[in-house]
Formats: C-alpha cells, structure tokens, sequence
C-alpha cells in the first residue's frame, strides 16, 4: 500500500512485472492526483517547450511560441536560451502543488516528480553541466530549501552552482506578466564556480518557466562568463 504524496490518502499500485520486479519506482501519487497532471504532449515550441494546445494558432509562427520570437528579436536576449523542456502544464493542480512545496515547505513534494525528471533529463540533455537557479539568501533563509536546487538533485549527477543572485525581488508569484517582463538589471552575477563552465553546455533547473525572464537572466550571465549554450528544465510551463 502506497499513500499519496500530495492527498496523502493510501492506495495499492497496480501489479506488473516491472513493479515485481522492482525496475520502476512506487507511485509517488494515487490515480486522481495524477490524472490532474497535464503532460506536455505533441506539438510544443521548439524553444520554450510551451504546447501549441494552449493559445490560439495566430500566436504561433512555424515551430516558435509569439513569446519567443519577441525574446529572439530583442538583441540582448536572442539565442541566450537554446531550449526549454517541462513536464507539465503550469494547471491549477500543479500550481497548488509548487505552492504546498515552496510557501508551506512540504519538500517531500519534490520526490514525485524524479522519474518523470530523470527521463526528461537523459531524452533531452544528459551530459550536460547543471546548475540549479539560486535563490537571494533572504528567500533561502525564508524557505529552508531551494527547490531548484532539490530537483537538481534528483538527476543524480553533478551539481554546480557558477553564478549567484544578487537581487532580492519579491516573489514571482505576486508579479504581474509585465513586472516579470520589465527587466532593469540582471538578478544574477558570476560566481566563483563560473570557471566551470567555459566551453561547457549548461542545463538550468528550475521548478517553473513562466515568462522566462529569469531563465534568460541566469542563462546571459552563464554565456557572458563563457558557457558554450544554455537549455532549461522544469517541473511546469
């Protein structure tokens, strides 16, 4: 008997040889909290991994979202993000949940989402470095935990950390679209991992793309201090 991570209510996962045989891991969530998960599926944005499902065709022009062709057709941010992928729709069940994880600090949360992380992960960027988005040391110490950082861990590999913010804003989630938008100076600055990561590809690892403002801010810090190409991975879109 399994209990859900989310509901916490028990249930019994369905028998098959790969559960005898212990080669996939337990349900994290019973069947109702998982059917509320909108898996990103067909036709996406070939650069911020948003589904074509969700708006209307005119905001979309070949393979790129409206959103990204205007981030590509601003000079200092074009070609700063190479790609974004997620594995879900940013819904209102997937909201609750990043709010349980982040403002209530339920981090058990986060392990939910590692084998549906981890296979993202080695489709689309295994050998990649990765560095988790930092947090300003007042939300760090607010929260117990970055969240970036606890999905970072879950891939099992290297973790680096070459840039750091600087910035202490207020939380995402009480921004309107145009404040996130409105970008006045970069959050971020180059650590003192940064000589990391000259040459290398990097894999960002954050648990929301929602405008990309701040992927984009972290990337162009990571690419000024000589990173080959920067991608992202999320948990939502």
């Amino acid at each position: 008997m399994n209990y859900c991570l989310y509901c916490h209510e028990a249930f019994y996962e369905p028998v098959s040889w790969r559960f005898i045989t212990r080669l996939s891991e337990a349900m994290p969530f019973c069947d109702d909290c998982s059917s509320s998960f909108e898996a990103i599926n067909g036709e996406f944005c070939g650069i911020c991994g948003r589904s074509f499902t969700l708006f209307p065709e005119q905001y979309r022009q070949k393979h790129c979202c409206t959103d990204c062709i205007r981030w590509e057709e601003g000079k200092e941010w074009s070609g700063v993000l190479t790609k974004n992928r997620s594995l879900y729709v940013y819904n209102d069940f997937l909201k609750q949940i990043i709010s349980m994880l982040k403002y209530r600090g339920d981090a058990e949360l986060i392990q939910g989402f590692r084998a549906p992380f981890r296979k993202l992960y080695k489709q689309e960027f295994r050998g990649m470095l990765i560095v988790p988005v930092p947090l300003s040391v007042e939300r760090h110490y607010e929260r117990g935990f970055n969240q970036a950082q606890l999905l970072a861990e879950l891939l099992g590999d290297e973790i680096i950390v070459p840039i750091e913010r600087i910035i202490h804003e207020k939380k995402q989630s009480k921004k309107s679209r145009k404040e996130r938008l409105d970008i006045k100076e970069n959050i971020f600055q180059a650590s003192k991992e940064a000589e990391k990561i000259k040459g290398k590809s990097v894999l960002l690892i954050d648990d929301v793309y929602t405008t990309g403002a701040t992927i984009r801010q972290a990337a162009k810090v990571m690419l000024e201090a000589g990173a080959l190409e920067v991608s992202s991975m999320t948990v939502g879109r």
